[in-house]
């Protein structure tokens, strides 16, 4: 799949995928292999959830994990599609053999 990369300075992150794009706040980060597989990564999650409803279960999921963590890093690791995006982004051939809804495998009762 091709999706545009944008180069955005004032993103506040490395990269952001907004459907359909991707956004880096670098200009060289437009070659990060690893970082457009990350991105790449929930671009498809957005896609399985018809995208409104991703970043509904994104943030509302940020927001569980901000009151059970209190620290921002904390929760934002705990995402259940940041913990596919990252633990998957290394795997070149990862969304070929991925399947749907995979990011449901990281979700973590405790």
């Amino acid at each position: 799949m091709r999706f545009p990369v944008i180069h955005i300075p004032f993103l506040p992150a490395a990269g952001m995928a907004l459907f359909p794009f991707i956004l880096v706040k670098v200009e060289s980060y437009k070659k990060d292999e690893l970082l457009l597989r990350h991105e790449k990564i929930h671009l498809v999650q957005q896609l399985e959830l018809l995208i409104v409803f991703f970043y509904f279960i994104y943030f509302a999921h940020y927001l569980v994990n901000l009151i059970k963590y209190r620290e921002h890093n904390k929760a934002y690791m705990n995402i259940v599609f940041e913990k596919e995006a990252y633990q998957r982004e290394g795997e070149k051939d990862y969304l070929k053999k991925r399947k749907l809804w995979a990011w449901t495998n990281y979700f973590v009762l405790s």
